[in-house]
């Protein structure tokens, strides 16, 4: 991958937040195409479109769940297919499950995996069989990953935990075919998930050295610089 121009790109779960961003951010740096899921549109999916193609480049999005492995690798096919190959993967579908971890139920703990982990990999996996040398795999975990928060994030910090595993993996497993993996953990990010001026985000700021959440944005422009040339000798970092 010499340069982005001519680069087709994936984001799971593209149409909000984190998500969005990423998609406004790879467009803008050149990405012709920047394909995207979502899970529920209702209209969400319409800004994103309309951001990539006032930056002169190609959308598609894909109403996809991401807890669907057969349907994420059938979107990773599709995409190729549409476009004649696939050089960009962002995973970055994820939800979250709080509470006491007694009071989880086994259907949805196995939500969250599903998501949270077994999407990264099946995504991953489907994608790296059909980039090109040079491509480029970027997976999200969380900052809980490595940092739980307190009480109640025992399920989530299990399973954003999973996709640092995962990573360092399947960096040594696509290294011979060039592809490099690596994974961003995004602390607390003021997204409509997670707005600044709630009380859960008042606490998470006293945790935080500068003292405020980051933004959508700055998270986009970590990913960015994962998916570009400049970033061809970095693979299983976190």
């Amino acid at each position: 991958m010499a340069s982005n121009s001519k680069c087709v790109a994936l984001v799971t779960r593209g149409s909000g937040g984190i998500g969005a961003a990423i998609v406004r951010c790879l467009a803008a740096g050149g990405v012709d195409v920047v394909a995207f899921t979502y899970t529920t549109s209702n209209g969400a999916a319409d800004q994103p479109v309309a951001q990539v193609l006032e930056a002169d480049g190609r959308a598609k999005a894909d109403a996809v769940d991401a807890g669907n492995a057969d349907a994420i690798r059938n979107v990773v096919c599709q995409v190729t297919r549409d476009f004649g190959h696939l050089d960009i993967l962002v995973a970055n579908a994820g939800i979250i499950m709080a509470g006491p971890p007694e009071d989880a139920t086994v259907d949805a703990f196995n939500r969250l995996m599903a998501v949270n982990a077994r999407s990264v990999f099946f995504t991953a996996t489907a994608a790296a069989q059909v980039m090109p040398e040079g491509s480029r795999i970027v997976s999200f975990g969380s900052g809980l990953a490595e940092r739980s928060a307190g009480p109640g994030t025992t399920t989530d910090t299990l399973t954003k935990a999973a996709p640092v595993g995962t990573t360092r993996g399947l960096a040594h497993d696509f290294a011979p075919r060039g592809v490099t993996v690596n994974l961003v953990h995004p602390g607390p990010t003021d997204t409509d998930m997670n707005p600044a001026t709630s009380e859960r985000a008042t606490r998470q700021r006293t945790k935080i050295a500068l003292n405020r959440c980051g933004s959508a944005d700055e998270i986009a422009s970590a990913v960015a610089n994962l998916a570009s040339p400049a970033a061809s000798f970095v693979t299983g970092a976190t």
